[in-house]
């Protein structure tokens, strides 16, 4: 039911471990920090992993790294027990002052404002990567990445697997692919056991994918079918996703590609959120003969199918949208083709 639908079950869903995340929890030895931790992910992922070492009764301790620019997200996080640390990672003071861990999860990264900032976008992403590989260079380094890196692939394939040559168009997606380079040179110099996670498109309700879609259609405007086709996954697989991958980090780097199973058309996903929200949805342009799109098969061979459907996400976000819940208002801007952001 529509009332069902609210941000506290929703955050409940997203830090509720899952069996496979737990067992792989008792498999992972030591601490852990998560760096970028006040993101989009990263208060769920944090929350979530959390909540599964206090099911397995793990006393291991997680640190959580930002800028906090959010203050409610640094509440969140410490009223749970979890250790915060806000700082500025473009200060190499700062950085050197964080705990040894020896797992990492790096989520930290610049997208949006790159267009007009491209030389804090590149020194987000490639400068703080280096001093981080260098502080971290003994742990496990899960390394948020992007399928942005890829090129536009035909869509009559399943998109682009970990072989597929990047090419990245822009930027931004230059300088994903820059901090990918950084942490592979450490697990090639140093022996360090890196795991890339070049995820493309992750939502919760709040935002994603299928909110920006669902909230044209709500607001009755056109939905321009150009990157006519899109790869998504819950939020909540995805975080269990990159816990998970700290047992897959390798020297010389492994390199994985996290999203859905499915392509799907854009038009198929408006159709379907349009059914739930009782509106037709509008349509410009025609969907062009390439998109973004990802192969996900090595992800599931590791950790199986995602938990939460295609077809679940569009009604809840039906529904989420309808009920009139909170939103970020950070549209993904997934239609971009020529890697401006």
């Amino acid at each position: 039911m529509i009332n069902e639908v609210n941000e506290e079950w929703l955050e409940t869903l997203l830090t509720k471990p899952s069996r496979h995340l737990l067992d792989d929890l008792r498999k992972i030895k030591g601490d852990y920090i998560i760096i970028g931790a006040g993101g989009k992910m990263g208060p769920s992922l944090t929350s979530l992993l959390k909540n599964g070492l206090n099911e397995v009764s793990s006393q291991k301790k997680i640190y959580a790294v930002s800028r906090f620019s959010n203050p409610d997200n640094r509440k969140y996080l410490e009223d749970q027990g979890i250790l915060t640390i806000a700082g500025d990672l473009l200060d190499p003071g700062f950085i050197s002052t964080l705990p040894p861990c020896k797992n990492v999860i790096y989520m930290a990264g610049q997208k949006f404002g790159t267009h007009s900032n491209e030389s804090l976008t590149w020194a987000i992403n490639t400068l703080v990567p280096g001093w981080i590989a260098e502080k971290y260079k003994h742990s496990n380094i899960v390394a948020f990445s992007t399928g942005n890196v890829y090129p536009l692939m035909p869509v009559e394939t399943k998109g682009a697997t970990e072989h597929t040559t990047p090419d990245p168009i822009g930027e931004y997606a230059q300088s994903c692919l820059g901090r990918e380079r950084i942490f592979e040179y450490y697990a090639k110099s140093h022996g360090t056991p890196v795991l890339i996670y070049r995820l493309n498109y992750a939502l919760d309700l709040r935002y994603g994918v299928l909110n920006d879609i669902g909230q044209k259609i709500w607001n009755e405007q056109p939905i321009d079918l150009s990157m006519g086709y899109v790869n998504i996954i819950w939020q909540g697989d995805a975080n269990e996703y990159a816990i998970r991958s700290l047992l897959h980090c390798t020297s010389p780097a492994n390199h994985l590609n996290v999203t859905g199973p499915e392509l799907h058309a854009v038009s198929d996903l408006a159709k379907a959120i349009g059914k739930h929200l009782g509106k037709k949805p509008i349509f410009i342009h025609e969907p062009s003969s390439t998109a973004l799109i990802s192969d996900a098969s090595k992800a599931q061979s590791y950790f199986g199918a995602p938990q939460i459907s295609a077809d679940q996400m569009c009604k809840w976000t039906a529904q989420w949208i309808m009920s009139g819940q909170k939103l970020l208002n950070k549209p993904t801007h997934f239609q971009q083709r020529d890697g401006k952001f």
